[in-house]
């Protein structure tokens, strides 16, 4: 069955992106004049971590099948970047 509620949370310091159990679906990352990178945590365990370059453009992280799985929520950790992270 195909997940029809996905919902987006844009960020542009580091924060929860929903507080439950969801799964990221995919990402918006816009990179600032730094280096940095956007880390996902189900929790206080870090789950993936994408890496920007600096002064790059803006791209989308493509997440396959029904997305990764955060069981107690879902937090983004942002270092010189802004996010959306699509979630349900």
């Amino acid at each position: 069955m195909m997940q029809t509620d996905v919902k987006p949370k844009t960020l542009t310091s580091s924060g929860a992106v929903f507080e439950g159990r969801a799964r990221v679906k995919g990402m918006i990352v816009t990179p600032t004049g730094s280096a940095g990178s956007v880390t996902i945590a189900d929790g206080s365990t870090s789950v993936f971590t994408v890496y920007t370059i600096a002064s790059g453009e803006t791209f989308n992280v493509l997440i396959p099948g029904e997305g990764v799985l955060c069981s107690s929520n879902v937090y983004a950790t942002l270092s010189n970047a802004n996010c959306t992270v699509f979630y349900g």
